[in-house]
């Protein structure tokens, strides 16, 4: 799949979610990645291996494509009803099309690294993300409660409720995510939607609109997170 600079790189802009933990072991496919024991504190999210999707979808002739972005830092103290913590995500490690992403997405195809790089270059400059100047954007998560519904293959979902900062532009955000147990650690899946004109983008477009991305994006969160005294392990299934 040949995809357009010029196109992607003004369209991709950035969000966010994924969750992941672990006290004492990690996922398997993260073997060498994890942080030492010492390093791991109730509810730090694991930032080696939690990745955040993000789904731009097209308009007219445009292309579909699949951001993978990681965390600089990240804390989620999952039962808290106040001071849950805090996600904050590294805006200049967000990467267009990448295997893993458009794998996760389910896009079909690849993208030339040619290609990727210059859309980086544009996605990450000052016309888009301005990763200079917003080099992070932040979930400053309040809650993280049961809701007493549970997902679609049997696990929990806790709603995250809080603001999310992104572009300099601050608007609440309330996430709804299964939790499971890999390996020792609470494993967070969930997805939502923002639009890119609420964080002051402007939706690219040309040819007087006949190609162009959509206003909306579909992210999604993949983290890991280690449990703490807030959360029974004994209600949290193991992943199958």
């Amino acid at each position: 799949m040949n995809c357009s600079p010029s196109l992607v790189g003004r369209c991709v802009f950035a969000a966010v979610l994924v969750f992941c933990a672990t006290p004492f072991s990690g996922p398997a496919q993260a073997a060498g990645q994890q942080p030492t024991r010492s390093a791991i504190g109730p509810g730090d999210v694991n930032t080696s291996v939690s990745r955040v999707y993000t789904f731009v979808d097209k308009t007219g002739l445009g292309h579909q494509h699949a951001i993978e972005g990681k965390l600089l830092s990240g804390r989620l103290m999952v039962g808290a009803r106040e001071n849950a913590g805090q996600l904050v995500f590294d805006m200049r490690s967000f990467d267009a099309d990448t295997t893993k992403a458009r794998r996760f997405i389910g896009l079909e195809g690849t993208t030339s690294e040619s290609t990727r790089t210059q859309v980086n270059d544009n996605m990450r400059g000052s016309d888009v993300l301005d990763v200079s100047r917003y080099p992070t954007a932040t979930f400053d998560v309040v809650s993280v409660i049961a809701t007493g519904r549970s997902g679609k293959q049997g696990p929990p979902v806790y709603s995250l409720s809080g603001t999310f900062t992104l572009h300099g532009v601050t608007k609440p955000l309330e996430v709804n995510v299964e939790i499971d147990q890999q390996q020792g650690w609470l494993h967070l899946r969930g997805s939502f939607s923002i639009n890119q004109t609420n964080y002051g983008i402007t939706p690219y477009s040309k040819a007087f609109g006949a190609i162009g991305v959509a206003d909306q994006l579909r992210i999604h969160g993949d983290l890991y997170v280690a449990p703490n005294s807030r959360v029974s392990m004994q209600e949290i299934p193991h992943r199958k």
